[in-house]
């Protein structure tokens, strides 16, 4: 090989020399305007789980066997505060049977009570949706388990039906938690997953409902009243359990668990990793899509009905098989039980529809769930045997439990920047349409309440039609956008909206070092 001339190789290194100071002089003007590089503001800069930088570090994959920060501590708090909602909320409906007797109320009397602590959630959830988006769903949720416990705590000093359907109202506003509960799952897992997440959580939290008829009906009271109790002083006394359990995991989960990947909302606003959210313009922006208030509708056919059956399985069991309390309640309870995997399934299954076929996959899905939840009813009120009216219970509790699953596997897509509000309205619409299926029960004979549920079922599964999400293809017709179905068959990512700030890498800037420098001169010469 020639060898340059010793001017020509003085030239090159005094090119090369220029070029790298030119570059590093670059390097300190970007270092003073931009700052220095440095890791992003987050409480966490490593996760256990695998998730998306372009969603915000939401979880791409679900790990029950996982507790820990931040997502699945988020997953397991947000399940295990929606049941413990549930054991405050319907604590007394196992003991209604009881109560009425000692009170002396009417069949009309003990329906508004139901109303009532049902009805007492609507306005709550329509608060805490936008809530949620301007602060989180950690401290909302402790809060409002902590104040729901009060009144429960208080179910001994009612004498009065007046006083019942007052307590029961202030009672219901535990119910709410349900907002945080959908909430704080769809800050942790991408919507991809969203629906499985949502589901898990839902329905394990809505377990409470059968749990608490089987724990307050068949265990603790008779447990109370073994130990020297009246019946009367028995359900006077036995609330006080549900309301201590209920103040203690809220003030776990305020100090043991964050708001969102990145660590809690007063924290991000600080550092200015999260903008400030106005909660009246996040309400008025979901309340706006017309989306919302078609799955409002949908969600009331199946939640609605969930509390329906809540208040009223242990009743009926008891007054048309002529059972005792405790095994009415213990009966009732598989309606509740059902939670345990039905809800989770609706989700699993409408992701796996939504992977196959995109939205019209989640909305096919959705409206077979309806349809098969409106059918059961027919079968169910039907039913003269007792063997026979349990197992279909547990059939039509599978097809509530899959639509409530199912709904909320497509909430998340609607308008996500405000995904806390229209949580907030669609699970409203859950209290709304148990206080119509509740006066249906409280006016109408039994037969006849079961035929109007079902037929309002039917006609909601109708409604899937009329679902139009922008990208994606309704029920019926129009198409997924091309990054739609890059997005759920998994064969591209949708592009990140983030700004991102030229940063040179840590070779490079090893390469701007004096030794490195002096390294490339000698080797250039």
């Amino acid at each position: 090989m020639t060898s340059l001339p010793k001017g020509e190789v003085n030239i090159i290194c005094f090119q090369h020399a220029a070029h790298r100071f030119l570059v590093l002089q670059l390097f300190v003007v970007m270092s003073l305007f931009y700052g220095t590089p440095q890791a992003e503001i987050k409480k966490y800069q490593s996760y256990y789980i695998n998730v998306d930088p372009n969603q915000n570090d939401k979880a791409t994959e679900i790990k029950l066997a996982s507790f820990k920060r931040p997502h699945m501590r988020a997953f397991h708090f947000s399940w295990m505060c929606f049941f413990t909602a549930f054991f405050i909320w319907f604590a007394i409906a196992p003991l209604l049977p009881e109560i009425s007797l000692t009170l002396g109320l009417s069949k009309q009397q003990i329906w508004t009570s139901n109303i009532s602590s049902v009805a007492g959630t609507i306005i709550m959830r329509f608060i805490n949706g936008p809530l949620c988006d301007k602060y989180g769903a950690r401290i909302l949720m402790g809060v409002v388990l902590a104040a729901a416990s009060i009144p429960c705590a208080c179910t001994g000093l009612v004498q009065n039906a007046t006083q019942l359907y007052i307590l029961r109202f202030f009672i219901g506003l535990g119910g709410s938690t349900f907002v945080m509960c959908q909430y704080w799952t769809s800050s942790m897992f991408t919507k991809e997953v969203a629906g499985t997440a949502n589901a898990i959580v839902g329905g394990w939290g809505n377990l409470g409902g059968g749990v608490t008829q089987l724990i307050m009906g068949s265990v603790l009271f008779p447990l109370f009243k073994a130990g020297g109790l009246s019946a009367e002083q028995s359900w006077r006394t036995v609330c006080l359990v549900p309301a201590c359990v209920g103040v203690l995991m809220g003030l776990i989960t305020i100090k043991q668990s964050d708001d969102c990947p990145k660590g809690n909302y007063s924290e991000m606003k600080k550092t200015g990793t999260m903008a400030e959210v106005s909660a009246s313009a996040s309400f008025r922006s979901g309340a706006m899509n017309v989306n919302t208030w078609l799955l409002f509708i949908q969600y009331a056919c199946c939640f609605g009905v969930e509390l329906t059956m809540n208040n009223a399985a242990a009743s009926y069991f008891k007054a048309t098989f002529e059972l005792s309390t405790e095994s009415a309640a213990a009966i009732a309870s598989l309606f509740g039980w059902m939670n345990l995997f039905a809800r989770g399934l609706g989700g699993f299954l409408s992701d796996k529809a939504n992977y196959g076929y995109g939205m019209r996959g989640r909305l096919a899905f959705q409206t077979l769930c309806l349809v098969g939840e409106g059918l059961m009813i027919f079968v169910f009120a039907n039913t003269k045997s007792l063997g026979l009216s349990i197992f279909v219970m547990v059939i039509f509790s599978t097809f509530v439990q899959a639509a409530e699953g199912s709904t909320f596997g497509i909430v998340p897509y609607v308008n996500p920047p405000v995904t806390g509000s229209i949580s907030g309205i669609v699970g409203a619409g859950g209290n709304v349409g148990a206080v119509c299926f509740g006066l249906g029960f409280r006016n109408l004979d039994t037969l006849h309440a079961f035929y109007l549920m079902a037929s309002c079922i039917l006609v909601s599964g109708v409604t899937s039609s009329l679902i139009f999400i922008k990208g994606h293809a309704g029920l019926l017709t129009g198409h997924d956008s091309p990054e739609v179905i890059a997005a759920y068959r998994k064969t591209g990512e949708a592009a990140s909206t983030t700004l991102q700030i030229p940063q040179l890498d840590t070779t490079t800037a090893a390469k701007l070092s004096d030794d490195s420098f002096h390294s490339y001169e000698e080797e250039e010469a």
